[in-house]
């Protein structure tokens, strides 16, 4: 099938209204399109075939984690010029997409020919399997304790040394607070520092760490600043790895792990809460209860801080609708909200919201050393995992580095306090002083 890549072009010119940004290299080595620059790589008709049983963005997942679809030169730049031209060509508040623009359009008889041409390129028609990396295990109703924990293990359970290849030694999967110079370890060691002092901690306090991840919060509490901690996950993995690096810390008796749901303790109260990149997994409908619940586990004057990405608001919030390729291929059941509907809420479940604090560009420059890390240890990563793990996680982490570059999204501390009746909240006048 001589020259597919020339008429996959002026498919995609014909569904698209313009012409693809990016260059375009098919199955039988033809070229299309702009020279210079990254390149589309078609591997094969399979990847049509995927488009064809499941047009949109899970199809376009699907043949890029099987290795059907890939990039050659700067995967940033190319996500850059795919986004503009197939994702985010709708207008505000609500985008509608390119790509579910040029699907609608194909149901017009203008069009059609279009797809009859685009089914004489795909082939058989069968439709190919998922890759295996999909998740699908998860049942049951959402946000229940136990789907929760099936999500969560999707995610966290991939491997602690898969992790360390990634994260680094400091083992923090979260935006780092960055200096204009430093490296990853010492901006992870930043922002746990400043979650600590904006928290107040000092020896005696008794800390939870909600969503504790590997250990690396409760660590260095417990190291710098005395406290006692407890850290839940619902990740086995998770906890195994975190009570060996307290045991060797030597905390064992001020640092407990434990795998268990923030909506199951029964052992408060706590002086401070930290939860750190885990309310996005709550979902908008669990919000208030796990808004209600981190109020009833802190003392009077106890503080929270919640460290959350967050969405831009849409006008009508009923629309928002959850990422395709997040939802079956990385956070399984994720929701992202506006920073306004969760200051909204804390301030309902009965806290006091004293300062947020946004570090939008802290977590693009932090997943941008991420992806450095996965590139230059890419064979170790494969062996960890598979090849398709590998690349949801090279592509998740270079496309998320690009939104939050871009504005849209972001990632916010909102320190909370659970202000007792006196209206002494406990916080310096001066708040900012944390950042001493």
């Amino acid at each position: 099938m001589a020259q597919a890549a020339r008429r996959l072009a002026d498919l995609a010119e014909r569904v698209l209204g313009a012409p693809l940004p990016i260059r375009l290299r098919a199955w039988d080595r033809s070229e299309a399109g702009p020279p210079g620059g990254p390149v589309l790589v078609v591997r094969n008709r399979r990847a049509l075939r995927r488009l064809l049983w499941k047009p949109g963005e899970l199809g376009l997942a699907r043949a890029w984690v099987a290795g059907d679809l890939d990039v050659e030169g700067d995967l940033y730049a190319a996500l850059d010029l795919l986004a503009e031209s197939i994702w985010e060509r709708g207008e505000e508040p609500v985008r509608r997409s390119g790509l579910r623009a040029a699907l609608d359009a194909l149901r017009d008889p203008g069009t059609r020919a279009a797809g009859r041409e685009l089914l004489r390129l795909a082939g058989p028609w069968t439709p190919p399997a998922p890759p295996p990396e999909e998740a699908r295990g998860t049942s049951g109703r959402l946000h229940s304790l136990r789907r929760d924990k099936q999500a969560i293990s999707h995610h966290y359970d991939v491997g602690n040394a898969f992790y360390e290849l990634v994260l680094g030694p400091s083992m923090v999967y979260s935006c780092a607070y960055w200096e204009p110079e430093g490296t990853l370890e010492d901006a992870q060691r930043a922002k746990l520092d400043l979650v600590c002092r904006k928290l107040g901690l000092a020896p005696g306090t008794r800390l939870l760490d909600v969503g504790c991840g590997w250990g690396s919060m409760v660590l260095h509490a417990a190291r710098e600043y005395g406290v006692s901690a407890v850290g839940i996950t619902l990740s086995e993995e998770q906890a195994g790895y975190a009570r060996k690096r307290i045991a060797e810390a030597g905390l064992t008796d001020r640092v407990e792990i434990r795998v268990q749901d923030y909506r199951e303790i029964s052992d408060g109260p706590f002086d401070a809460i930290s939860s750190i990149g885990m309310a996005e997994h709550v979902g908008r409908d669990r919000y208030a209860e796990y808004a209600a619940d981190l109020y009833a586990l802190l003392r009077p004057g106890g503080r929270l801080l919640n460290h959350q990405i967050a969405r831009r608001p849409l006008r009508d919030e009923e629309a928002y609708q959850v990422d395709e390729f997040i939802d079956r291929y990385v956070f399984p059941d994720g929701e992202l909200a506006p920073v306004g509907r969760t200051v909204a809420q804390l301030e309902e479940a009965g806290f006091e919201v004293r300062d947020v604090e946004a570090l939008r560009e802290h977590y693009a420059l932090t997943l941008r050393r991420w992806v450095a890390n996965l590139e230059e240890h890419w064979a170790e990563a494969v062996r960890l995992t598979s090849p398709g793990r590998a690349r949801v996680w090279r592509l998740y982490m270079a496309a998320s580095a690009l939104s939050f570059e871009h504005n849209r999204i972001g990632v916010n501390q909102v320190l909370a306090v659970r202000t007792p009746g006196s209206g002494d909240p406990g916080l310096p006048l001066r708040t900012r002083e944390w950042r001493a």
